[in-house]
């Protein structure tokens, strides 16, 4: 009868001892590791506490403000939230992903740090936001004309 029950204080300790593990990974330091998705108006809202934190920053690409460097593979571009009320400008190293366009959505991972005069956001990881949904477009000039444009930027 004793045999029985140490075993089973034992399995419950063991229990006791797994479902902590668990739960400490599961929660413990968790604030440490979240990042973050914001637009570029609540980035810029929280003014000091901004700087040096990791976050995702999403928006739309400001068209004409895309400068792309491919022999020292350095992307700058300003991202706006959807009203365009707030820009924040962009810099990224490596090449951006294939569907990066003008006015496209995107979200940027990195770190907001002072510029020279404005703040300037240093992406790690650059992702282009589109719908799971597709659309065919209106009309079949419209289809052919989208198709040429899309081989075009192949070459």
């Amino acid at each position: 009868m004793k045999l029985k029950r140490g075993r089973a204080l034992g399995m419950a300790a063991g229990l006791i001892v797994v479902l902590s593990g668990f739960g400490y990974l599961l929660y413990g330091n968790i604030g440490d590791n979240i990042v973050y998705f914001l637009t570029p108006g609540e980035l810029l809202a929280k003014g000091e506490q901004a700087y040096d934190a990791p976050v995702r920053l999403g928006g739309q690409v400001v068209p004409g403000t895309v400068k792309w460097n491919a022999e020292a593979l350095d992307l700058s571009f300003q991202l706006q939230d959807e009203g365009g009320a707030h820009v924040v400008a962009v810099q990224s190293k490596g090449a951006p992903p294939a569907m990066f366009r003008e006015g496209q959505g995107v979200v940027v991972e990195g770190r907001l740090a002072r510029g020279a005069g404005a703040p300037v956001f240093q992406s790690t990881n650059l992702m282009v936001r589109h719908s799971n949904e597709y659309q065919p477009p209106e009309g079949h000039a419209e289809a052919k004309e989208m198709y040429k444009s899309l081989m075009k930027d192949q070459s």
